[in-house]
């Protein structure tokens, strides 16, 4: 038996099919509503990850690996405290919970997020990106922003398990990439081109293909067993934003964003965003954080996973295609979108 959390978001749901595909019995944890294309065959728990008991009574001794795909990707101030609830908290409770069965084995869904940032001094100029490897350190004394913070600290309770015995190997994927919830995480992105909108802001954007994600997942978790405490970087290749929407565009027969944001508009853009935000309540629909996202050039090298699995990963293109042909199916049959 393998127990997958967050089964209903975009990495879990392809783990799920991918892991029955395979003939695995699968126990998976879920928050909100079931999809309807979710996978078959899937035995669902419904609750939260900080609800110890549940946690006990779905890692049972049969469970042989546990998935934690679970996570909150959030860059808005009001959601502070619940990154550190999600992503920390709800991590030390499954490792716990894991901790409690010695052969269990854990795969841990991080992000590039948590590896902080190149080392200081090593950026090079706009057209030379700095590399960041599984060997970057995090700098305890710089900004970080909060989502960033709570992945690193949700990794140090993974950290925390392996001290204790835990088997478990942690992955830290860029921006993935697929056919997921319209309005949520990284799915956005092709929402926006899809949305044709006139700006973008400069920068390099990482990605990595969901399929991809999924499957060095499985070969490091089991395929190969004696892996522990170890993290690998998911990342396929850096292309800059304006390279990103046009393709994304031209895959699904936009218009792409033609006019570049200059950074000084960013910047006081979000703090316009900030000063709304904090007189209505709303949430801002770009933060600092957001505003100078990609703005440093860096490559997250995937050298360390490719010569440990041996797999490749998708190139933008195929990644956009399938993307696009998968949502322009979805989107024809959703009442709220109109497909011109």
């Amino acid at each position: 038996m393998i127990f997958v959390t967050g089964g209903t978001g975009l990495i879990g749901s392809f783990l799920l099919h991918t892991l029955r595909e395979l003939g695995l019995a699968v126990r998976a944890l879920h928050r909100g509503a079931i999809p309807d294309n979710a996978a078959p065959g899937v035995e669902w728990l419904a609750g939260e990850l900080l609800d110890t008991d549940l946690l006990r009574s779905a890692i049972t001794p049969d469970v042989t690996h546990v998935f934690h795909c679970a996570g909150l990707v959030s860059y808005a101030p009001q959601d502070e405290d619940l990154l550190l609830r999600v992503n920390v908290q709800g991590t030390a409770a499954i490792v716990d919970a894991c901790l409690e069965h010695p052969g269990v084995r854990l795969a841990h869904v991080s992000s590039v997020a948590a590896l902080g940032g190149p080392a200081a001094g090593s950026l090079a100029d706009s057209t030379h990106a700095a590399v960041v490897t599984e060997a970057s350190t995090w700098d305890l004394g710089a900004a970080h922003p909060a989502y960033a913070t709570s992945k690193y600290l949700g990794e140090l309770e993974v950290w925390r398990g392996v001290a204790e015995g835990l088997s478990a190997v942690i992955v830290n994927p860029s921006v993935v990439l697929g056919p997921g919830d319209w309005h949520r995480s990284s799915t956005r992105l092709l929402r926006y081109a899809h949305q044709q909108h006139r700006f973008y802001t400069r920068g390099l954007v990482n990605f990595v293909d969901v399929r991809d994600v999924v499957q060095q997942l499985l070969a490091l978790a089991l395929d190969q067993p004696d892996l522990r405490g170890e993290r690998y970087i998911l990342s396929a290749e850096a292309v800059p934003l304006a390279d990103f929407f046009r393709q994304a565009a031209a895959a699904m027969h936009r218009r792409p964003p033609t006019v570049a944001v200059p950074s000084w508009a960013a910047e006081i853009i979000w703090r316009l965003e900030h000063a709304r935000a904090v007189l209505t309540g709303a949430r801002p629909l770009i933060t600092k954080d957001t505003a100078r996202a990609g703005r440093q050039p860096v490559l997250y090298s995937h050298a360390k996973v490719q010569s440990t699995t041996g797999l490749a990963f998708r190139p933008l293109a195929e990644t956009l295609a399938w993307c696009a042909s998968e949502l322009a199916v979805n989107l024809t049959h959703s009442p709220a979108v109109i497909v011109s």
